[in-house]
């Protein structure tokens, strides 16, 4: 038997709200009554979990056609179950429709009417029990799918971590900036979006972009930090950077950003004409991460000082790189990065070198 069963019976005549509420006695620790359909509807939002409602149809005010036809309207109502009290055969079919759990024609029986009225009940406490187990484990739910997106973001974030410190770890090599690799990342990104990509895919890229120099950790001292211009054959070893990267970063197929990085480091250097290297790829055979790359590192590269030069003033950097559209570079990318160039020198501004960090490295290197 359950405890605390709240019961709200509706009906005009006070003798039969008596005779209800006498018939229930055990049964409801909690009765109240209602003398029409507004009466019930007023107290159904005063009283709260009322557990079982006990209907007559015909009553002033509002009959209880209506009330019932409101009731299971009301998300809030909607789930009390109804037992509908009446004394014609022919409303049952009517009130059924309207969405009566249960009814009773007059006169009732008072161990029917309790057996009924218990049976309802369970029901609806047993709906009770389900739908707070539903919400509790919806927020369970919600409270892990929270922590996996947070594991997921921290996952990802060591995974960029890492993708920088390898790039890093070329440049050292290269004696190149510090910050090289995360203004390639920025404006990578940056270049990519405008270019149409979804934010997924330029997010893949900025994560990719650091790699692309990292077949440099392959090449011997004596090329990789020569001075003067390379021969013929120095070249042609330095060339093979793209390909120990791409060698570096292979069979990362469950890894991306490993494995856009390795598409990166193998073509960053093949040009639009096709006259590019490793694999003289031209046009969009070339991935769109590496024709977005050349673009970016190019410009980097020229507006940074380099031991081997000075950095060129930005009109100059654009100059070069105006002579390299549709060499180099592919033209729409080219002309996306001029129309939104303050958006790239904004980015090298933010994250510029500190000269006071990167010399001790290069004049330590230097002199080994």
């Amino acid at each position: 038997m359950f405890e605390d069963i709240k019961i709200l019976a509706v009906d005009d005549d006070n003798f039969n709200l008596q005779i209800i509420g006498a018939m229930l006695q055990g049964v409801s620790s909690d009765f109240h009554v209602a003398r029409n359909g507004q009466e019930a509807l007023d107290l159904l939002g005063a009283v709260a979990d009322i557990d079982i409602i006990m209907l007559d149809l015909q009553m002033p005010v509002m009959d209880g056609f209506e009330a019932l036809r409101r009731i299971k309207l009301d998300f809030s109502l909607m789930n009390i179950p109804v037992i509908v009290i009446t004394a014609d055969q022919q409303e049952v079919t009517r009130v059924l429709a309207l969405g009566a759990n249960d009814f009773l024609t007059k006169p009732f029986n008072p161990e029917e009417l309790r057996l009924r009225v218990m049976n309802h009940v369970r029901t609806k406490r047993y709906q009770d029990m389900i739908n707070s187990m539903n919400t509790m484990l919806e927020k369970k739910v919600a409270e892990k799918t929270t922590a996996l997106r947070q594991a997921l973001a921290l996952s990802q974030e060591a995974e960029y971590e890492i993708c920088l410190r390898l790039g890093r770890a070329a440049e050292f090599r290269d004696m190149e900036t510090g910050m090289h690799t995360r203004r390639i990342s920025e404006m990578s990104k940056a270049l990519a979006l405008l270019a149409g990509l979804s934010q997924e895919q330029a997010e893949l890229l900025r994560f990719a972009s650091p790699l692309h120099d990292v077949g440099k950790i392959g090449i011997p001292d004596r090329i990789l930090l020569k001075p003067g211009k390379l021969d013929p054959g120095e070249m042609q070893i330095m060339q093979l950077h793209t390909t120990i990267g791409g060698r570096i970063l292979s069979d990362a197929e469950k890894y991306p950003a490993l494995e856009a990085g390795m598409v990166v480091a193998l073509q960053h250097h093949e040009k639009w004409d096709g006259t590019g290297y490793p694999s003289m790829l031209a046009g969009e055979d070339i991935h769109i991460f590496a024709r977005i790359v050349m673009v970016t590192d190019i410009f980097d590269a020229l507006a940074s000082d380099r031991p081997y030069k000075k950095a060129f003033p930005i009109e100059q950097t654009i100059e070069i790189m105006e002579k390299g559209r549709g060499v180099f570079f592919e033209p729409r990318l080219l002309q996306l990065f001029f129309d939104n160039l303050q958006q790239f020198i904004e980015i090298r501004e933010t994250l510029k070198d500190h000269e006071e960090e990167a010399d001790p490295l290069l004049d330590l290197l230097s002199i080994t």
